[in-house]
């Protein structure tokens, strides 16, 4: 009894050792080595980093363009969730309830942006946004819309709004399946249950298919935050550089500028903070709004 119980402390060991060695040396070595550096200035190509304390961190709420970049992260979290929840929910649900006949067909097509790099997306959006050959003001044209044309990245009031667009159509099909997944499990009784009673496909939605699925909508949720706070510098940087006039900063990106740009690695190492507490925060936040007791039938 006693040897199988070291067996099996062993044979945990073995299997959660690998893996926390990776968690700490990819995840917590570079927290705590980011913490650590932004009480310092530094390059990032010397070997000499002048210990200032907490000047960065003085620095990062003097500083005019986080402020900005803040509300541009938000801005995509907030447009994320409503273009991506909403579509994701209404394919998830058309393909399992509806019987299309295509509908394994439509699955690929949904999910194959997300099989797609990030920078491949941002250059096939940019070029879709192109003033002269792209889609949106040819198709404005043909429309005799042509008055609404713009440079629709090189515009300080479009460019911001014009990153959604192509945030919302790459994470659509992930979404979608996680909620087809959740949706197949639900038992078809519960629809012919209430089908006897009377109550309409709406009806059924909102008070079978929604409740039953709010596990999966409540991971899509917090998993468009995080990667939207942490990851959507890439399709800033790709397709505006931050611009125009810091129109579409982020602060994933204004991080890439001051650390690979200007060379101020401790006051990058700052904002790297600053995005994990601000994550942290939103995410705690969500989970206390987004709780409720689990719903069964």
């Amino acid at each position: 009894m006693v040897q199988s119980k070291k067996q099996r402390y062993l044979f945990l060991a073995f299997c959660l050792v690998p893996t926390f060695l990776m968690f700490a040396l990819f995840t917590l070595y570079p927290l705590f080595n980011g913490l650590y550096y932004s009480f310092f200035q530094w390059s990032g190509s010397s070997s000499l980093a002048e210990f200032t304390g907490f000047d960065n961190y003085r620095k990062l709420f003097s500083d005019e363009i986080i402020p900005a970049t803040i509300w541009h992260d938000y801005f995509l979290v907030i447009t994320k969730i409503i273009g991506i929840m909403i579509l994701a929910t209404f394919f998830a649900v058309a393909l399992t309830q509806m019987r299309i006949k295509e509908a394994p067909f439509y699955r690929i097509v949904f999910f194959f942006p997300n099989i797609m790099s990030v920078v491949v997306i941002g250059i096939l959006w940019m070029f879709i946004y192109n003033p002269s050959l792209g889609l949106v003001n040819s198709g404005l044209e043909f429309l005799g819309l042509g008055e609404w044309t713009k440079a629709w990245l090189g515009d300080e009031d479009w460019a911001l709004p014009s990153l959604v667009l192509p945030s919302v159509w790459a994470g659509i099909g992930l979404f979608m399946l996680m909620l087809m997944g959740g949706i197949s499990n639900i038992s078809k009784s519960y629809y012919e249950a209430a089908e006897i009673d009377g109550a309409n496909g709406w009806q059924q939605f909102w008070k079978i298919t929604l409740p039953l699925v709010w596990p999966q909508i409540k991971i899509s949720i917090l998993y468009i935050i995080i990667t939207t706070l942490n990851g959507s510098f890439i399709i800033v940087q790709v397709m505006t550089k931050g611009g125009p006039n810091n129109a579409t900063h982020v602060m994933g990106s204004y991080l890439y500028e001051e650390a690979f740009v200007k060379y101020n690695f401790g006051y990058g190492a700052t904002i790297g903070v600053m995005i994990l507490v601000l994550s942290l925060i939103t995410v705690l936040i969500m989970q206390y709004f987004m709780r409720r007791e689990k719903v069964e039938y």
